[in-house]
């Protein structure tokens, strides 16, 4: 465990401003313990980069890097599956000059001169290959290029529109996308065990929940917060989430048995800085509490039966005005008569009508699908909250999207979208959000509706026809809508939402025609879509080979036989436990267990067939974990 101290000296950034040969080298020269250079590009499948380039070699060739000098690296290393192949695999990781670049500190390794830990300049990339520009960080600064300029265009050819944000076409500057997330995580002491059922007790009394950090989790969180600061994110607050349980005290004082949820959060930023953000920050999250000897885990659902890890994301869209001025365009003209303006609209209209197709980058995984179950504040459906009624800000938290608003400012006008979890890949998660979010603005603005149209539009019942969204479906409400309907009343109003891997890609699968939202103005292509889709789904059969099935394995035989004296309940309880388990685990020759069917199936690729015994497989499971509970709580 390291003695880790903020120290409030260290370089942490190169601001944009900065990135020029004189610059840069002045400030190297400045920081001789920064040793190291990493081109950091994001792959497909949300993987970043990170090699160690001498500095040396970095002042050698400064022009060429700032000139878009590509590093070429082995496409084997990247996940692009299509791509990147055998014979013709090679990538090109090119500089992002636009962006902040981040000194990333090894604090175990002292430079011997300087008495400070040695440094790399991580300098945030693009991958290329054979000249096209394919990695997440690109497709999200194509969404964010072409919603901007197609807006600018829009409001250059609108006076009308202009005027209900109350400036002329000539005075805008420019448009800019605004996003921002919240980081949840969960921090233990890696050798401790810690019983579901404490986890899931503490839960129902919220013992957790926004209360006091204490110990080492208490140090290690308010150094998270005083390092983001240094390093440019403005953190608004850190504090306990609703999992986790106390604590114990040693006799020295010590905290020990530490398993606590934990958020982090930091104010809005454009784009794509917004994401290289994100990524920064769990590299900082996880290595502070590390070297405090604490495991952090940004898993959607770390543990079955508790409160997984969300990554709510926050989006909206703002004019910058030649006079300084800085206008929300979610944010309606009169805050006391509309909810959203026109542009606001359109924007929920497209997200919410086009979800199908942002979702497939929202939960792209199992571990995804585990925490999208009703019981812990995690949206299941598709549907929205924009407040009980104009006066009174939504506070639902049992829906997909929120719309959040406040009567005393437009500034804080935006959507959170739940659904999000911190292993989204949150480059491609907002560059389909952004595609999604133009194709309902050009709708609403040729519709020529109003914003109480709009607003009649979007609350219509379910079975009322609209010229825009789907007939049969329910996109606003305002209730909790896993304490007022079941199960088959959510699915019937809101649809079925996508159970594995398998179902959420299918439209990308199909080929569908919806897809050509996505494409417009080139932001996603075929090829980007079937790479991606291939790496989820070679990832999902995987993790299904050989991880979860070995883990539904192990979890089976460790359901043993506790009672030896003839009681009918202990052996009802055992009996079906051992139905389970048969059916599950063991193959006879009159039936094929369901381990062996998904094994074969895999072998086969049907994946349909897979999907389909994945879901009968985590029935069962649940069934077994629910029985065995009851069985051993039944013994004395």
């Amino acid at each position: 465990m390291t003695d880790f101290k903020v120290n409030p000296d260290l370089l942490c950034i190169i601001p944009p401003e900065k990135h020029s040969v004189a610059d840069i080298t002045a400030i190297l020269e400045a920081h001789p313990e920064i040793k190291f250079v990493s081109l950091v590009a994001v792959d497909l499948a949300g993987n970043d980069t990170d090699e160690k380039i001498p500095i040396g070699d970095f002042h050698d060739n400064l022009q060429n890097y700032l000139d878009g000098q590509a590093v070429q690296t082995d496409g084997s290393s990247v996940v692009l599956p299509g791509i990147a192949t055998l014979n013709d695999g090679k990538v090109d990781l090119v500089p992002d000059s636009d962006v902040v670049w981040y000194i990333d500190y090894n604090y175990e390794h002292i430079d011997m001169k300087t008495g400070l830990p040695v440094g790399s300049l991580r300098i945030p990339s693009y991958l290329y290959h054979n000249g096209e520009a394919v990695c997440s960080r690109s497709v999200l600064k194509r969404s964010a290029d072409y919603f901007e300029k197609r807006i600018t265009e829009i409001f250059e050819q609108n006076k009308e529109l202009c005027e209900e944000y109350g400036f002329e076409p000539e005075d805008l500057k420019k448009i800019t996308l605004i996003m921002a997330t919240e980081l949840e995580f969960w921090v233990n002491s890696p050798d401790e065990k810690i019983s579901t059922e404490q986890l899931s007790i503490s839960q129902v009394l919220k013992e957790s929940y926004w209360k006091r950090t204490k110990g080492v989790v208490r140090t290690a969180l308010e150094q998270v917060i005083l390092i983001l600061d240094q390093y440019g994110f403005n953190p608004e607050m850190g504090h306990k989430e609703v999992g986790g349980v106390k604590a114990a005290v040693t006799s020295s004082g010590d905290f020990h048995s530490i398993m606590e949820q934990l958020e982090v959060d930091w104010k809005y930023s454009d784009a794509l800085q917004g994401a290289d953000y994100e990524l920064t920050a769990r590299i900082l999250i996880k290595e502070i509490f590390r070297m405090h000897g604490l495991s952090v885990r940004f898993d959607a659902k770390p543990l079955a039966g508790v409160a997984g890890s969300g990554e709510h994301t926050h989006v909206n869209a703002v004019a910058f005005l030649k006079d300084g001025r800085r206008i929300n365009l979610f944010a309606p003209q009169d805050r006391t008569a509309d909810y959203l303006s026109r542009i606001g609209w359109g924007s929920l209209m497209g997200i919410m009508k086009n979800y199908d197709l942002i979702n497939p980058f929202v939960s792209a995984t199992t571990d995804a699908f585990m925490r999208l179950q009703p019981g812990f504040e995690a949206p299941t459906h598709a549907v929205a909250s924009l407040g009980k009624d104009v006066l009174t800000p939504s506070r639902n938290r049992s829906v997909l999207l929120g719309l959040v608003r406040s009567m005393e400012t437009d500034k804080t006008t935006r959507f959170e979208l739940r659904s999000p979890n911190p292993h989204t890949n949150t480059y491609l998660c907002l560059s389909a959000i952004y595609q999604c979010m133009l194709d309902g603005i050009r709708y609403v603005l040729n519709s020529n509706k109003t914003t109480h149209d709009l607003e009649a539009e979007f609350s219509k019942p379910f079975g009322t026809e609209s010229d825009y969204l789907l007939k049969d479906r329910l996109y606003r409400c305002e209730d909790d809508i896993f304490e007022t309907m079941d199960e088959d009343e959510r699915d019937r109003l809101f649809g079925t939402p996508p159970a594995t891997v398998y179902d959420s890609l299918r439209n990308f699968l199909e080929a569908d025609d919806a897809t050509k939202i996505l494409c417009a103005g080139n932001v996603f292509n075929d090829k980007i879509l079937s790479s991606y889709s291939h790496a989820m789904l070679d990832r999902w059969l995987y993790e299904l080979s050989d991880r979860i099935i070995p883990t539904n394995l192990a979890t089976l035989r460790s359901y043993t036989r506790k009672h030896n004296d003839s009681n009918a309940v202990d052996d009802e309880y055992w009996s079906d436990i051992e139905t389970i388990k048969m059916n599950l685990a063991k193959d006879t020759t009159e039936r094929t267990s369901v381990f062996s069917c998904i094994r074969n199936s895999l072998e086969s690729k049907d994946l349909k067939e897979i999907s389909k015994l994945q879901l009968r497989m985590n029935r069962d499971m649940n069934e077994a974990a629910d029985i065995y509970k009851r069985y051993s709580d039944n013994q004395i």
